[in-house]
């Protein structure tokens, strides 16, 4: 087969280009580190490398999200500290207030004291975070959650809290809302609350309550009529039904349906007092409800009574504010045990993940710069080769 000069020419120089691009690719390849750097240098690999890169890309907005969650749930934990602190100080003033041996005076000046306590407890509810949203509106984070409409304050927040994605198959949610926090704090001791009709003439007053058998409780709104002056009894349901009857002494309890209740003084004839299943009361109706009872001034001594019942009752409700706070507390500490423990997963996932996509893209160096070689070798070879087969022509033995 004939092979003519211009196809012996044409031939030696696609062969020595292919060796420069060969060669350059291995040189590109040594200068960045890395085994493929386009979908052309190796393609199985490529979609591999892509999809770690996008699982990282991915880890990455976790972690992302994870540190917004952390911000606002720290920010949260020492709001709730501040809350928590500042209520233990109002139930300390709340005692001292309750003292028989403190005037009137003092107790007004204690009530004055305890309306700045209520403009803070007002100021951490409606606190913000870095981001300039409320730590305590739920979803509206945009909206001020409480605002206080003469002695009322109103929730505008919702019931809702968010959630940020921080792993492929796990959430947490960054806050409570103010109605969970601030606004649905069981009443009394949480099973049931007391309180004394303001018609008591009597000396009788309730010093503190509690379940001593729960089993027994059936929740109702229950009253206790005192039927002489000697401590005859009777207890009513909230149909008006009598289910019991006793004599209380001065100084004891009335126990019925797994509850007892303390008492302190003699009541009168038809004074009433009550005994009602737990709802809810906010904390601010029960520091407003603090003040206003350290505001009056009893005269007499059924009004004396009747405001020994109303401060043991708002001091038992400051106390299960406290316990509330307690258990809202824990919620924020396991969502942020939650968010470190995935940050080790991630961290652990992360690693594995770029071992893998260095295994697959990186680079060789001992192998690259050994292929380099042999590469250089052969362009030289091709180059010196083609020197000589290039004086071949007829022409140059005819000089």
């Amino acid at each position: 087969m004939r092979i003519s000069t211009s196809a012996m020419h044409f031939n030696a120089l696609r062969d020595m280009l292919t060796q420069q691009a060969t060669l350059s690719k291995t040189q590109n390849q040594i200068a960045l580190g890395r085994r493929v750097n386009t979908p052309a240098d190796d393609p199985v690999a490529s979609v591999h490398i892509m999809e770690l890169q996008r699982a990282l890309q991915e880890s990455e907005q976790f972690g992302a999200n994870a540190d917004m969650a952390n911000n606002r749930l720290t920010l949260e934990e020492q709001a709730l500290a501040d809350v928590t602190s500042l209520l233990q100080s109002v139930a300390d003033r709340a005692v001292q207030g309750n003292n028989a041996t403190v005037d009137a005076n003092s107790r007004k000046m204690i009530a004055t004291e305890l309306r700045g306590r209520l403009g803070e407890l007002m100021d951490i509810a409606n606190r913000r975070d870095a981001n300039n949203e409320y730590l305590f509106s739920g979803y509206s984070t945009q909206t001020q959650p409480f605002a206080r409409t003469g002695a009322n304050v109103t929730y505008s927040g919702d019931q809702q809290a968010r959630q940020l994605q921080i792993g492929t198959n796990q959430k947490v949610t960054d806050s409570h809302s103010g109605f969970d926090v601030f606004m649905s704090i069981p009443e009394g001791n949480g099973t049931f609350t007391t309180g004394a009709s303001a018609l008591n003439t009597g000396s009788g007053s309730i010093k503190n309550s509690s379940v001593t058998n729960l089993a027994q409780w059936v929740p109702d709104d229950y009253s206790i009529r005192f039927l002489d002056a000697n401590g005859g009894y009777e207890i009513l349901d909230g149909g008006g039904t009598q289910i019991a009857t006793g004599t209380y002494t001065n100084g004891g309890s009335i126990d019925f349906n797994g509850v007892r209740v303390n008492m302190t003084g003699m009541p009168a004839l038809n004074d009433t007092f009550t005994v009602s299943r737990s709802r809810t009361e906010d904390l601010f109706s029960t520091v407003n409800r603090l003040i206003t009872t350290l505001e009056a001034v009893p005269g007499s001594e059924a009004q004396r009574a009747q405001f020994h019942t109303e401060m043991a009752s708002a001091i038992q409700q400051l106390q299960q504010g406290n316990d509330h706070l307690l258990g809202v507390r824990a919620e924020v500490g396991t969502r942020l045990q939650t968010l470190d423990n995935a940050e080790a997963t991630r961290e652990d996932r992360k690693v594995q993940l770029q071992s893998m996509t260095s295994e697959l893209r990186d680079l060789d160096y001992a192998e690259a710069v050994t292929r380099m070689n042999m590469q250089l070798v052969g362009l030289q070879a091709a180059q010196a080769s083609y020197t000589r087969i290039s004086q071949l022509s007829l022409f140059d033995y005819l000089r």
